[in-house]
């Protein structure tokens, strides 16, 4: 995606750098449970400095200049609360991705609070900034010997009696085994794997029967799924979610371009004006094809995330995480 461009002061002078509407924070690490400080410096400083997971040496400036909203993604987002008033103050809006599964016995999250504390520290977020903009993700969806496609519902189903009156949306996915997740899950249990398709139809249908039964049915989506579940009324996941943030920035006119669009292929510079044609959001083209995300700019980075949760795809070994969270404290401009 071609975001606009801008100009700001550095420490080592004047650099060029992507001005993005939206970002995203992160699906690359959880920048709320380990990284939150560092980010509210960023914020304030203007900009960070961000790295190609892919090839360390592509690295661009991020510019906070034209950000609208930002996209939190988080399993333990308590540390981020001191911060969010000041967010809102600066001008961006917000919403949170709050995943909370429960894989306690299985030991697959070794890393982050209790069941109990997360889901008080869910209650408690969603009292502060309203249901709407935290949404409960339980992700991903893992088969092994405890976990069967009906020990898995249930686990969901006591989840949403807990968690139901405080979001208004579930968002779920289906494991992807990654080749650096498969062998730790190896190590764990051999017999950890993702759904087949018939299971992932059963998983579906069990979700949506839970979900009919709640006092407030959540809106339901599945991730970057090829499946088509909407006759269980489940629609296809957009995590940036372009209806979202147009209630959440009803008057800024990136966001209308960026969520409402014109001619996508057309649409080569967000910060043109809108083309004539069917309204359309703009699609992520840097997510994968399944993926109905509108663009944004991921600040994160791999290797960074202190839960070590086992089917990560995201961190290395437990040696690079930790080496990289000690040079995240001392960086001043980037993860």
């Amino acid at each position: 995606m071609k975001w606009p461009e801008t100009v700001i002061a550095t420490a080592q002078g004047k650099k060029t750098a992507l001005a993005p509407f939206v970002i995203s924070a992160s699906r690359a690490t959880d920048i709320p449970a380990f990284h939150a400080q560092w980010f509210m410096n960023r914020l304030r400083a203007g900009y960070c400095l961000w790295q190609n997971p892919f090839n360390a040496c592509q690295k661009r400036y991020i510019s906070f200049e034209r950000c609208a909203a930002i996209v939190f993604w988080s399993k333990n987002p308590q540390n981020l609360l001191p911060y969010l008033h000041e967010i809102e103050a600066r001008g961006c809006q917000f919403y949170i991705h709050f995943t909370l599964n429960n894989y306690e016995k299985e030991g697959l999250e070794p890393n982050i609070p209790s069941l109990a504390r997360r889901i008080a520290s869910f209650q408690e977020i969603s009292s502060r900034i309203g249901r709407e903009r935290v949404i409960w993700r339980f992700d991903p969806i893992i088969m092994g010997t405890a976990l069967s496609v009906e020990a898995i519902l249930e686990r969901l189903q006591q989840l949403a009696a807990q968690l139901a009156p405080y979001t208004g949306k579930l968002v779920f996915s289906f494991l992807d085994i990654y080749r650096k997740a498969a062998a730790r899950l190896k190590i764990l249990e051999p017999g950890y794997r993702a759904p087949t398709e018939d299971e992932m139809l059963r998983l579906a249908s069990g979700i949506a029967m839970v979900n009919r039964a709640l006092k407030t049915p959540l809106a339901l989506s599945c991730c970057a799924e090829n499946l088509d579940l909407r006759q269980l009324g489940v629609e296809k996941g957009r995590c940036i979610d372009p209806e979202l943030l147009l209630r959440l920035c009803p008057s800024n006119p990136d966001i209308q371009r960026l969520c409402q669009g014109g001619r996508q292929q057309k649409l080569e510079v967000l910060g043109s004006s809108a083309l004539p044609g069917a309204a359309k959001p703009v699609k992520d083209r840097g997510q994968r094809a399944a993926c109905g995300c509108a663009p944004s700019k991921d600040i994160g980075r791999y290797s960074t995330c202190g839960h070590l949760c086992a089917y990560c795809y995201a961190n290395g070994s437990q040696a690079e995480v930790q080496k990289r969270l000690i040079a995240a404290r001392e960086n001043w401009e980037s993860l």
